[in-house]
């Protein structure tokens, strides 16, 4: 950040040179992640069956959104008839702001992305849901346009949401880990069921494919390890079978006629 920074004044002429330029720095490890298998993300889903929030646990898993972009998520941002989602905001807490909306991550993480059907039915039902809720708030209601929000409203802080995900976890019996972890979650199950790294991608958001392939380098190295082991298993049975027909008394295929 800070040899990016330099750069930017060398060229507005504000410094003569870069002395940042040649520091070397070492490559940072990546960080751990801990994804949901198949089994405990269905697990999950089924402990949120009735939670206020089971349709953002759900479009979590299924999208992979992070939790500032969920969070941030609008109903005119929706269009359900359609199935689709524009991501163009995050909500974040900030020490000067508190509560703030602030631009996407990147200029990638600003997208259109597919919702599964299940989706569509879930915010379907959690419209009708806040509905009533405000019917039931009547003026203390604070419009906010958001599509998850508390029950007057108002838009969900993001700690808030950690609290609810980690007794959620609980109640479910699953390990404890981090609600990021459920985008990790989502990639991970997506690659395991063959789906391309492009498609993934563009559903995180990420703006290079390199960010990609990088974090997910060892699922995609252990799917390679099974399509070998799997391409392995067909020519040592392929052998096997030759050389058992080769050991056989079957007669040989071009045969002479014997006279």
């Amino acid at each position: 950040m800070l040899k990016s920074a330099l750069e930017h004044a060398v060229r507005e002429e504000e410094i003569p040179r870069n002395v940042a330029r040649n520091v070397r720095t070492g490559t940072p490890r990546p960080r751990r992640f801990e994804p949901l298998t198949a089994d405990e993300a269905r697990q999950l889903l089924t402990t949120a069956q009735g939670h206020r929030l089971h349709a953002l646990f759900e479009l979590a898993l299924h999208t992979g959104l992070r939790k500032g972009e969920l969070l941030g998520l609008r109903w005119e941002d929706l269009d359900l008839g359609s199935g689709t989602a524009a991501i163009r905001r995050t909500l974040q807490r900030t020490s000067a702001s508190g509560l703030t909306t602030l631009p996407t991550k990147t200029r990638a993480s600003e997208r259109r992305i597919a919702l599964p059907t299940r989706c569509v039915q879930s915010l379907k039902l959690h419209r009708e849901q806040q509905k009533r809720e405000r019917e039931s708030a009547g003026t203390a209601w604070q419009h906010s346009g958001h599509v998850f929000t508390t029950a007057q409203g108002t838009p969900l802080d993001p700690t808030n949401l950690t609290r609810a995900f980690t007794t959620l976890l609980r109640n479910a019996g699953l390990r404890c880990i981090r609600f990021h972890d459920l985008r990790h979650s989502t990639a991970t199950l997506l690659l395991e069921q063959g789906v391309d790294l492009v498609v993934i991608k563009e559903l995180l958001g990420h703006a290079h494919i390199g960010v990609t392939a990088g974090v997910y380098a060892h699922v995609r190295l252990r799917l390679q390890r099974d399509a070998i082991d799997t391409l392995g298993t067909v020519l040592v049975s392929r052998e096997a079978n030759e050389t058992a027909r080769s050991d056989g008394d079957e007669p040989p295929i071009c045969a002479a006629r014997v006279h």
